[in-house]
Protein backbone atom coordinates (compact mmCIF):
# COMPACT_ATOMS: atom_id res chain seq x y z
CA UNK A 1 0.00 0.00 0.00
CA UNK A 2 1.26 3.43 -0.68
CA UNK A 3 2.45 5.98 1.54
CA UNK A 4 0.55 8.90 0.02
CA UNK A 5 1.81 11.16 3.26
CA UNK A 6 5.53 9.74 3.00
CA UNK A 7 5.34 10.85 -0.85
CA UNK A 8 4.29 14.29 -0.12
CA UNK A 9 7.11 14.92 2.44
CA UNK A 10 9.90 13.71 0.17
CA UNK A 11 8.63 15.84 -2.32
CA UNK A 12 8.58 18.91 0.42
CA UNK A 13 11.70 17.77 1.24
CA UNK A 14 12.81 18.09 -2.54
CA UNK A 15 11.68 21.32 -2.83
CA UNK A 16 13.12 22.93 0.37
CA UNK A 17 16.32 23.04 -1.32
CA UNK A 18 15.29 25.42 -3.58
CA UNK A 19 16.34 28.35 -1.90
CA UNK A 20 18.57 31.47 -0.90
CA UNK A 21 21.39 30.14 1.32
CA UNK A 22 20.74 30.37 4.77
CA UNK A 23 18.31 29.12 7.39
CA UNK A 24 14.88 27.55 6.59
CA UNK A 25 13.25 28.33 3.16
CA UNK A 26 13.65 31.74 1.30
CA UNK A 27 11.66 31.50 -2.04
CA UNK A 28 10.77 34.82 -3.41
CA UNK A 29 8.97 35.35 -6.93
CA UNK A 30 10.07 35.59 -9.77
CA UNK A 31 13.84 34.50 -8.90
CA UNK A 32 15.91 31.53 -9.78
CA UNK A 33 14.68 29.57 -6.65
CA UNK A 34 11.02 30.33 -7.92
CA UNK A 35 11.46 28.82 -11.23
CA UNK A 36 13.20 25.63 -10.44
CA UNK A 37 10.57 24.90 -8.13
CA UNK A 38 8.11 25.61 -11.51
CA UNK A 39 10.68 23.27 -12.88
CA UNK A 40 10.19 20.64 -10.02
CA UNK A 41 6.31 20.84 -9.97
CA UNK A 42 5.73 20.74 -13.14
CA UNK A 43 7.67 17.54 -13.18
CA UNK A 44 4.97 16.12 -10.73
CA UNK A 45 2.37 17.20 -12.27
CA UNK A 46 3.03 15.89 -16.13
CA UNK A 47 3.82 12.48 -14.00
CA UNK A 48 0.64 12.45 -12.44
CA UNK A 49 -1.69 13.49 -15.78
CA UNK A 50 -2.06 16.61 -15.42
CA UNK A 51 -1.93 19.37 -18.70
CA UNK A 52 0.68 22.19 -16.96
CA UNK A 53 0.68 25.97 -17.79
CA UNK A 54 1.85 28.82 -16.45
CA UNK A 55 -0.24 32.05 -16.87
CA UNK A 56 1.37 35.68 -16.66
CA UNK A 57 0.48 36.20 -12.94
CA UNK A 58 2.89 33.52 -12.38
CA UNK A 59 0.80 30.95 -11.47
CA UNK A 60 1.41 27.68 -12.64
CA UNK A 61 -1.92 25.33 -13.29
CA UNK A 62 -1.78 21.85 -13.48
CA UNK A 63 -5.37 20.54 -15.27
CA UNK A 64 -6.54 17.04 -14.87
CA UNK A 65 -9.23 17.95 -17.65
CA UNK A 66 -13.25 16.00 -17.20
CA UNK A 67 -16.41 16.47 -18.73
CA UNK A 68 -16.39 20.22 -20.56
CA UNK A 69 -20.16 20.62 -19.16
CA UNK A 70 -19.25 19.47 -15.33
CA UNK A 71 -17.55 22.48 -14.86
CA UNK A 72 -13.58 23.14 -12.36
CA UNK A 73 -12.85 22.76 -9.04
CA UNK A 74 -9.70 24.58 -7.90
CA UNK A 75 -6.98 23.96 -5.28
CA UNK A 76 -3.90 24.52 -4.48
CA UNK A 77 -1.80 27.78 -2.41
CA UNK A 78 1.16 29.44 -2.72
CA UNK A 79 4.83 28.30 -3.68
CA UNK A 80 6.67 31.48 -2.07
CA UNK A 81 7.61 31.48 1.34
CA UNK A 82 8.65 34.64 3.82
CA UNK A 83 12.84 35.23 4.90
CA UNK A 84 14.28 32.24 6.10
CA UNK A 85 10.93 31.07 6.65
CA UNK A 86 9.35 27.01 7.33
CA UNK A 87 9.37 24.46 4.16
CA UNK A 88 5.55 23.82 4.29
CA UNK A 89 3.98 26.85 4.54
CA UNK A 90 1.97 27.54 0.98
CA UNK A 91 3.76 25.04 -0.83
CA UNK A 92 2.23 22.12 1.05
CA UNK A 93 -1.00 23.35 -0.36
CA UNK A 94 0.30 22.67 -3.38
CA UNK A 95 1.95 19.14 -2.86
CA UNK A 96 -0.75 17.29 -1.15
CA UNK A 97 -3.75 18.01 -3.30
CA UNK A 98 -1.50 16.85 -6.52
CA UNK A 99 -0.49 13.71 -4.31
CA UNK A 100 -4.97 13.39 -3.78
CA UNK A 101 -5.18 13.26 -7.30
CA UNK A 102 -2.62 10.85 -7.99
CA UNK A 103 -4.46 8.52 -4.94
CA UNK A 104 -7.35 9.16 -6.67
CA UNK A 105 -5.77 8.22 -9.81
CA UNK A 106 -4.49 4.90 -8.72
CA UNK A 107 -7.91 3.82 -7.16
CA UNK A 108 -9.33 4.07 -10.48
CA UNK A 109 -11.53 7.59 -9.51
CA UNK A 110 -12.62 9.62 -12.46
CA UNK A 111 -14.20 12.80 -11.61
CA UNK A 112 -17.78 14.24 -13.50
CA UNK A 113 -15.62 17.64 -13.57
CA UNK A 114 -12.13 18.59 -13.98
CA UNK A 115 -9.74 19.87 -11.16
CA UNK A 116 -7.07 22.44 -11.32
CA UNK A 117 -3.91 22.59 -8.48
CA UNK A 118 -2.61 26.65 -8.58
CA UNK A 119 0.70 27.06 -7.13
CA UNK A 120 0.59 30.59 -6.91
CA UNK A 121 3.45 33.10 -7.20
CA UNK A 122 3.10 35.76 -4.55
CA UNK A 123 0.98 35.04 -1.39
CA UNK A 124 3.79 36.19 0.90
CA UNK A 125 3.75 40.44 -0.01
CA UNK A 126 7.86 40.10 0.59
CA UNK A 127 9.67 40.33 -2.55
CA UNK A 128 7.31 43.29 -3.26
CA UNK A 129 4.65 45.65 -1.02
CA UNK A 130 1.74 43.49 -2.45
CA UNK A 131 0.40 39.93 -2.22
CA UNK A 132 -2.61 37.73 -3.58
CA UNK A 133 -1.31 38.35 -6.77
CA UNK A 134 -2.25 35.32 -8.80
CA UNK A 135 -5.22 34.63 -6.60
CA UNK A 136 -6.79 38.43 -7.22
CA UNK A 137 -6.09 37.58 -10.92
CA UNK A 138 -8.14 34.91 -11.55
CA UNK A 139 -10.81 36.70 -8.94
CA UNK A 140 -10.53 39.56 -11.16
CA UNK A 141 -9.91 42.05 -8.54
CA UNK A 142 -6.45 42.70 -10.02
CA UNK A 143 -4.97 45.60 -9.36
CA UNK A 144 -2.39 47.25 -12.10
CA UNK A 145 -0.81 49.86 -10.05
CA UNK A 146 0.72 47.21 -8.01
CA UNK A 147 3.24 46.56 -10.77
CA UNK A 148 4.93 49.61 -10.30
CA UNK A 149 6.29 48.57 -7.05
CA UNK A 150 9.79 48.08 -6.17
CA UNK A 151 11.91 45.51 -4.14
CA UNK A 152 14.92 46.37 -2.18
CA UNK A 153 16.87 46.80 -4.93
CA UNK A 154 14.62 48.82 -7.02
CA UNK A 155 13.43 46.19 -9.54
CA UNK A 156 9.50 47.01 -10.12
CA UNK A 157 7.50 44.28 -9.79
CA UNK A 158 6.70 45.10 -13.69
CA UNK A 159 10.06 44.38 -14.48
CA UNK A 160 10.29 41.12 -12.26
CA UNK A 161 7.81 39.72 -14.20
CA UNK A 162 9.01 40.30 -17.70
CA UNK A 163 12.44 39.21 -16.94
CA UNK A 164 10.59 35.76 -15.66
CA UNK A 165 9.23 35.50 -19.38
CA UNK A 166 5.47 36.67 -18.14
CA UNK A 167 3.24 38.99 -20.10
CA UNK A 168 1.48 41.88 -16.96
CA UNK A 169 0.07 43.56 -19.54
CA UNK A 170 -2.26 40.74 -19.81
CA UNK A 171 -2.81 39.92 -16.45
CA UNK A 172 -6.24 41.02 -16.30
CA UNK A 173 -7.57 38.85 -19.45
CA UNK A 174 -6.51 35.97 -16.42
CA UNK A 175 -10.16 36.79 -14.75
CA UNK A 176 -12.09 33.32 -14.78
CA UNK A 177 -15.99 32.68 -15.24
CA UNK A 178 -17.85 32.18 -12.32
CA UNK A 179 -19.93 30.32 -13.88
CA UNK A 180 -17.82 27.57 -14.93
CA UNK A 181 -15.79 27.55 -11.59
CA UNK A 182 -17.11 25.32 -8.94
CA UNK A 183 -15.14 26.55 -6.24
CA UNK A 184 -11.78 26.63 -4.14
CA UNK A 185 -10.36 24.83 -1.47
CA UNK A 186 -6.72 25.58 0.39
CA UNK A 187 -5.16 23.19 2.34
CA UNK A 188 -2.58 24.93 4.79
CA UNK A 189 -0.70 24.24 8.07
CA UNK A 190 -2.39 25.96 10.95
CA UNK A 191 0.71 28.30 12.04
CA UNK A 192 -1.39 27.77 15.42
CA UNK A 193 -1.69 25.41 18.34
CA UNK A 194 -5.29 24.42 18.32
CA UNK A 195 -5.15 21.31 16.51
CA UNK A 196 -2.21 20.23 18.51
CA UNK A 197 -3.80 20.62 21.70
CA UNK A 198 -6.52 19.28 20.54
CA UNK A 199 -4.71 16.28 19.70
CA UNK A 200 -5.77 15.83 15.90
CA UNK A 201 -4.36 16.06 12.76
CA UNK A 202 -6.57 18.05 10.42
CA UNK A 203 -9.42 20.39 11.05
CA UNK A 204 -11.90 22.41 9.04
CA UNK A 205 -11.39 26.31 9.07
CA UNK A 206 -14.58 28.50 9.29
CA UNK A 207 -13.63 31.91 8.28
CA UNK A 208 -10.36 33.65 7.60
CA UNK A 209 -10.17 36.88 9.64
CA UNK A 210 -10.79 40.51 8.70
CA UNK A 211 -7.66 42.52 9.49
CA UNK A 212 -7.35 45.95 10.17
CA UNK A 213 -4.48 48.12 10.60
CA UNK A 214 -4.08 51.44 12.54
CA UNK A 215 -1.20 53.89 12.37
CA UNK A 216 -0.40 55.61 15.50
CA UNK A 217 1.29 59.02 15.99
CA UNK A 218 2.29 60.20 19.69
CA UNK A 219 3.63 63.34 19.78
CA UNK A 220 5.55 64.93 22.79
CA UNK A 221 8.64 67.28 23.56
CA UNK A 222 11.85 66.04 24.22
CA UNK A 223 14.65 66.88 26.90
CA UNK A 224 17.60 66.26 28.63
CA UNK A 225 16.84 62.98 30.41
CA UNK A 226 18.95 64.08 33.51
CA UNK A 227 17.82 67.78 34.06
CA UNK A 228 14.10 67.84 32.79
CA UNK A 229 11.76 67.13 35.68
CA UNK A 230 9.65 64.41 35.94
CA UNK A 231 6.32 66.32 36.25
CA UNK A 232 6.99 68.17 33.74
CA UNK A 233 7.78 65.96 31.02
CA UNK A 234 5.54 65.17 28.07
CA UNK A 235 7.19 61.78 27.29
CA UNK A 236 5.92 60.64 23.70
CA UNK A 237 7.27 56.99 24.48
CA UNK A 238 5.29 56.80 27.82
CA UNK A 239 2.15 57.64 25.95
CA UNK A 240 3.16 54.96 23.35
CA UNK A 241 3.45 52.34 26.11
CA UNK A 242 0.16 52.79 27.47
CA UNK A 243 -1.41 52.75 23.47
CA UNK A 244 0.39 49.28 23.67
CA UNK A 245 -0.82 48.40 26.61
CA UNK A 246 -4.74 49.21 25.85
CA UNK A 247 -4.22 46.96 22.59
CA UNK A 248 -3.05 43.66 24.61
CA UNK A 249 -5.96 44.57 27.10
CA UNK A 250 -8.72 44.98 24.26
CA UNK A 251 -7.67 41.69 22.72
CA UNK A 252 -7.40 39.83 25.85
CA UNK A 253 -10.71 40.81 27.45
CA UNK A 254 -12.38 40.37 23.73
CA UNK A 255 -13.45 36.99 22.70
CA UNK A 256 -12.04 35.89 19.08
CA UNK A 257 -10.09 38.85 19.00
CA UNK A 258 -6.20 39.15 18.21
CA UNK A 259 -4.45 42.33 18.72
CA UNK A 260 -0.35 42.98 18.26
CA UNK A 261 1.20 46.20 18.18
CA UNK A 262 4.58 44.98 15.61
CA UNK A 263 6.41 48.33 14.30
CA UNK A 264 7.09 51.22 16.58
CA UNK A 265 9.75 53.61 15.74
CA UNK A 266 11.45 56.60 18.68
CA UNK A 267 12.63 59.71 17.75
CA UNK A 268 15.36 61.17 18.93
CA UNK A 269 16.19 57.52 20.48
CA UNK A 270 19.00 58.41 21.90
CA UNK A 271 19.72 57.42 25.69
CA UNK A 272 20.03 60.56 27.46
CA UNK A 273 17.04 62.13 26.06
CA UNK A 274 13.19 62.30 26.65
CA UNK A 275 11.81 60.32 23.63
CA UNK A 276 9.77 63.60 21.40
CA UNK A 277 7.75 61.28 18.90
CA UNK A 278 6.68 57.64 18.74
CA UNK A 279 5.11 56.38 15.91
CA UNK A 280 3.83 52.92 15.91
CA UNK A 281 1.27 50.23 14.15
CA UNK A 282 -1.43 48.68 15.65
CA UNK A 283 -2.94 45.41 13.96
CA UNK A 284 -6.29 43.67 14.61
CA UNK A 285 -7.52 40.41 13.58
CA UNK A 286 -11.16 38.71 13.94
CA UNK A 287 -13.46 36.28 12.28
CA UNK A 288 -16.45 38.74 13.37
CA UNK A 289 -16.18 42.00 11.19
CA UNK A 290 -18.18 43.72 13.92
CA UNK A 291 -15.79 42.48 16.50
CA UNK A 292 -12.74 43.64 14.51
CA UNK A 293 -14.68 46.88 14.09
CA UNK A 294 -15.62 48.06 17.52
CA UNK A 295 -11.89 47.21 18.80
CA UNK A 296 -10.38 49.53 16.15
CA UNK A 297 -13.30 51.86 17.36
CA UNK A 298 -12.33 51.15 21.18
CA UNK A 299 -8.67 52.46 20.71
CA UNK A 300 -9.63 55.42 18.83
CA UNK A 301 -11.73 56.26 21.67
CA UNK A 302 -8.96 55.53 23.89
CA UNK A 303 -6.15 57.46 22.41
CA UNK A 304 -7.82 60.26 22.18
CA UNK A 305 -8.95 60.33 26.14
CA UNK A 306 -4.91 60.03 26.95
CA UNK A 307 -4.23 62.89 24.62
CA UNK A 308 -6.65 64.67 26.88
CA UNK A 309 -5.42 63.17 29.68
CA UNK A 310 -1.58 63.79 28.86
CA UNK A 311 -1.59 66.83 26.92
CA UNK A 312 0.12 64.64 23.99
CA UNK A 313 -0.93 64.85 20.79
CA UNK A 314 -2.10 61.48 19.18
CA UNK A 315 -3.53 60.94 16.01
CA UNK A 316 -4.68 57.78 15.08
CA UNK A 317 -5.83 56.64 11.84
CA UNK A 318 -7.14 53.45 10.36
CA UNK A 319 -4.87 52.61 6.85
CA UNK A 320 -6.41 49.05 5.84
CA UNK A 321 -9.37 47.14 6.42
CA UNK A 322 -10.02 43.59 5.22
CA UNK A 323 -13.19 41.92 5.88
CA UNK A 324 -13.43 38.61 7.39
CA UNK A 325 -14.53 35.86 4.76
CA UNK A 326 -16.75 33.19 5.65
CA UNK A 327 -16.19 29.59 4.37
CA UNK A 328 -18.77 27.89 2.00
CA UNK A 329 -21.12 25.94 4.24
CA UNK A 330 -21.95 23.48 1.29
CA UNK A 331 -17.68 22.95 0.34
CA UNK A 332 -17.47 22.85 4.63
CA UNK A 333 -19.89 20.05 4.48
CA UNK A 334 -17.82 18.13 1.63
CA UNK A 335 -14.69 18.22 4.11
CA UNK A 336 -17.06 16.79 6.87
CA UNK A 337 -18.30 14.19 5.29
CA UNK A 338 -14.90 12.79 4.59
CA UNK A 339 -13.42 13.55 7.89
CA UNK A 340 -13.93 9.57 8.81
CA UNK A 341 -11.47 8.85 6.32
CA UNK A 342 -8.68 10.76 8.56
CA UNK A 343 -9.88 8.60 11.50
CA UNK A 344 -10.75 11.79 14.03
CA UNK A 345 -13.68 13.93 15.13
CA UNK A 346 -14.60 17.26 12.86
CA UNK A 347 -12.48 20.37 14.23
CA UNK A 348 -13.75 23.29 13.45
CA UNK A 349 -11.92 26.82 13.69
CA UNK A 350 -11.02 30.06 11.91
CA UNK A 351 -7.79 31.06 10.39
CA UNK A 352 -6.18 34.37 11.83
CA UNK A 353 -4.28 34.49 8.75
CA UNK A 354 -4.87 36.02 5.05
CA UNK A 355 -4.57 33.28 2.50
CA UNK A 356 -5.05 33.13 -0.95
CA UNK A 357 -8.71 31.30 -0.23
CA UNK A 358 -9.52 35.22 0.57
CA UNK A 359 -9.07 36.42 -2.64
CA UNK A 360 -10.54 33.43 -4.59
CA UNK A 361 -13.57 33.85 -2.13
CA UNK A 362 -14.06 36.66 -4.54
CA UNK A 363 -14.90 34.40 -7.40
CA UNK A 364 -16.08 31.71 -6.00
CA UNK A 365 -17.55 29.52 -3.04
CA UNK A 366 -14.13 28.87 -0.95
CA UNK A 367 -13.21 26.35 1.77
CA UNK A 368 -9.94 25.39 4.00
CA UNK A 369 -8.26 22.58 5.67
CA UNK A 370 -6.12 22.79 8.03
CA UNK A 371 -3.41 20.41 9.02
CA UNK A 372 -1.66 20.42 12.00
CA UNK A 373 2.06 21.88 12.99
CA UNK A 374 4.65 20.89 15.41
CA UNK A 375 3.94 23.87 18.31
CA UNK A 376 2.34 26.20 16.58
CA UNK A 377 5.29 26.98 14.59
CA UNK A 378 5.09 28.68 11.34
CA UNK A 379 7.34 31.35 9.96
CA UNK A 380 10.41 29.80 11.07
CA UNK A 381 12.74 26.73 9.91
CA UNK A 382 11.25 24.49 12.84
CA UNK A 383 7.64 24.69 10.70
CA UNK A 384 7.07 20.94 10.86
CA UNK A 385 4.18 18.41 9.85
CA UNK A 386 4.04 15.10 9.47
CA UNK A 387 3.92 12.57 6.93
CA UNK A 388 0.73 11.19 9.00
CA UNK A 389 -0.87 14.26 9.67
CA UNK A 390 -0.23 15.14 5.58
CA UNK A 391 -1.32 11.50 4.96
CA UNK A 392 -4.47 12.11 6.70
CA UNK A 393 -5.42 15.07 4.82
CA UNK A 394 -4.71 13.41 1.86
CA UNK A 395 -7.32 10.77 2.43
CA UNK A 396 -9.84 13.86 3.58
CA UNK A 397 -9.21 15.62 -0.02
CA UNK A 398 -9.96 12.46 -1.75
CA UNK A 399 -12.92 11.85 -0.19
CA UNK A 400 -13.68 15.36 -0.54
CA UNK A 401 -13.29 15.46 -4.21
CA UNK A 402 -15.64 11.58 -4.04
CA UNK A 403 -18.07 13.54 -2.10
CA UNK A 404 -18.20 16.37 -4.67
CA UNK A 405 -18.27 13.80 -7.21
CA UNK A 406 -22.01 12.12 -5.46
CA UNK A 407 -23.32 15.37 -4.29
CA UNK A 408 -22.13 18.52 -6.35
CA UNK A 409 -22.20 22.00 -3.84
Amino acid sequence: MTDWGARAEALLIELSHLSEPGPGVTRLPFTPEHRAALDLLSSCMETAGLKVSLDDAGTLVGRLAGPPEGGTFLMGSHQDSGRESGAYDGIMGVVVPLIALEKLRADGVKLPFSVEILAFADEEGVRFPTALLGSRALAGSYDSSVLDMKDDSGVSLHDAMVSFGLNPGAIGELRRDPKETIGFLETHVEQGPVLERQGEAIGIVTAICGIERHQISVIGETGHAGTLPMEDRRDALVGAAAVVTEVNRIATSTSDLRATVGALSVAPNVVNAVPRAVQLTAEIRSPEDETRQAAGDRLHRFAQQLADDTGLQIDCKRTYSQAAQPCSRDLSKHLEDAMPQAGGPCIFLPSGATHDASAMADLCPVAMLFVRCRGGVSHRPEEFASSGDMNAAINVLAGFLISMRKNPA
